[in-house]
């Protein structure tokens, strides 16, 4: 049966576990695409351009700005990062659910340009296991981490602007809620065409 397409806007503090989240759950739902995001950022190791992120230079962010080129953008500890619009558009037109993984600020700018978007709140269990993450995770300078932290105790103000949230106490459990959301989003009656619900419940009577 066809479902409009729509997007999934993860987000939640550095830390929380978006990508690995999200890595686990777009093998387990058929047309779930994964939206790359731009940044001016410096890759990480093991990063892959095109793939992770789009990494590009300051100048061709502001290029991308000046087209309209981004859904959202914005700047997080001295770099920025944007969501391509053309990508988004596409895959939703085709019928696809798009996941994506930004910040607070750019999931709101999302919730103004597409209402419909579904936005999911991923928390840590405590801040004090997002530290430990953080500094497990090696890709940050301690000043760097504390302003991480700062910064996600403010964002979780915003928790009351989005639609579901999941605690990320177990990877497993927070991946089954998150298909669990997407597959409900895709049985509402307004993502489906009710003409063909009609056939398909009319062909079961027979």
């Amino acid at each position: 049966m066809e479902v409009k397409g729509f997007l999934i806007v993860l987000s939640g503090p550095s830390g929380a576990g978006k990508n690995t989240l999200i890595n686990r759950v777009i093998p387990r739902i058929p047309n779930l695409k994964y939206s790359v995001s731009a940044t001016t950022r410096a890759p990480r190791t093991g990063e892959v351009d095109g793939v992770d992120y789009f990494f590009v230079s300051d100048e061709e962010f502001d290029q991308m700005i000046a087209d309209n080129e981004f859904l959202e953008w914005a700047e997080f500890v001295g770099s920025r990062y944007g969501t391509p619009r053309s990508f988004v558009e596409k895959q939703i037109e085709l019928g696809h659910t798009v996941i994506m993984d930004v910040d607070i600020q750019g999931a709101l700018q999302i919730r103004k340009l597409m209402p419909d978007a579904v936005l999911v709140f991923l928390l840590p269990p405590t801040l004090d296991e997002l530290r430990n993450r953080l500094n497990k995770r090696g890709q940050d300078a301690t000043d760097a981490i504390i302003k991480r932290l700062e910064h996600s105790a403010k964002e979780l103000e915003y928790i009351v602007d989005y639609d579901y949230y999941i605690i990320n106490d177990d990877l497993d459990k927070a991946a089954e809620r998150l298909v669990t959301i997407i597959n409900a989003e895709r049985c509402r009656v307004a993502r489906t065409d009710l003409n063909a619900i009609q056939q398909l419940w009319q062909r079961r009577q027979n």
